[in-house]
């Protein structure tokens, strides 16, 4: 599932190329089709991240909500005022390509729609398709304000308030690498950075929530808002640091030396030699160091 920096991604996508354009919205799977109805013909007014969840603005007062899943992605593709990045989303594998004027040729209009579209966003210099969404709907206000409620802090957007993600910590018995993927206590960390903050900050992921100190919690906020900005910027997920990667940049870092822990078990911690550790912990694989993110020199743990 993308996490919370390609939604970010997405968000500036959308504002780039179509803030302030009339659109024609449609579902040629026909499954978003009475949703689609309510804003076609608006003006798109921008977009916006709220963790894992896109939140798209029309002039009418309405909004496009929709949460990718494991599987939704959305294309795009245009003339040459139309630059971004091709693909955000599922599958993953290639990452994202950036999308250029150079690339784009003669810009005769949006290709046929393939019928796994849900949701068609066309304006006068380009198209953007999404398919395989968990969530893709039609919202006013008041229900926007309903679905942000209900989630927790996202660290890159400037309305978090951090004490949420720290409360959410302090009355919680749960280790709190369990808790960080929890999207009601933090939103946008998904399993890549849960790991890779947990280890930068050398925080025992099996730590029940409230037994974390202050300074934790505050150092794991911090560090997973500096990480998700390098995602948003590099468009992968990079946790290393340049001197752990001597003479390869953050754009080149990916797949070898981009992460510390993740899909590394069974390897030397790069850190203190002992062996990364992996574990099934509430239906999710946890990548961990027991050297360096052992609270009490055990080696290893279960719940």
């Amino acid at each position: 599932m993308p996490e919370g920096h390609s939604i970010h991604r997405l968000a500036r996508q959308f504002n780039d190329v179509f803030a302030g354009e009339r659109v024609r919205v449609s579902s040629p799977q026909g499954r978003f089709e009475s949703g689609a109805a309510l804003v076609d013909g608006a003006t798109l007014r921008g977009a916006f991240a709220h963790g894992k969840h896109l939140f798209i603005s029309f002039d009418n007062g309405l909004w496009v909500n929709v949460h990718l899943g494991i599987y939704g992605s959305w294309s795009f593709g245009g003339d040459e005022s139309f630059v971004g990045a091709s693909s955000i989303g599922a599958p993953r594998k290639i990452g994202e390509k950036e999308y250029g004027a150079e690339d784009a040729g003669e810009y005769t209009g949006p290709p046929a729609p393939k019928d796994t579209v849900r949701c068609r966003i066309v304006s006068e210099h380009g198209w953007a398709d999404l398919v395989g969404p968990t969530i893709c709907r039609t919202l006013n206000d008041e229900e926007v304000a309903v679905v942000r409620s209900k989630l927790g802090p996202d660290p890159l957007n400037d309305d978090a308030n951090p004490q949420d993600f720290y409360r959410a910590l302090a009355k919680s018995s749960r280790p709190v690498g369990v808790i960080l993927m929890d999207q009601a206590a933090i939103s946008g960390v998904g399993n890549i950075f849960r790991a890779e903050s947990l280890y930068r900050q050398k925080v025992d992921p099996f730590l029940p929530g409230k037994q974390v100190s202050e300074d934790q919690a505050r150092r794991l906020w911090e560090d997973n808002a500096h990480l998700l900005r390098i995602g948003v910027r590099v468009g992968r997920i990079i946790t290393t640091e340049a001197e752990d990667r001597p003479g390869v940049s953050e754009y080149e870092a990916w797949p070898d030396h981009a992460n510390y822990v993740y899909m590394r078990q069974g390897q030397e911690c790069t850190r203190c030699g002992e062996m990364i550790r992996m574990q099934e912990v509430a239906g999710r694989k946890l990548y961990w160091c027991p050297g360096c993110q052992s609270s009490n020199g055990a080696s290893s743990k279960t719940i």
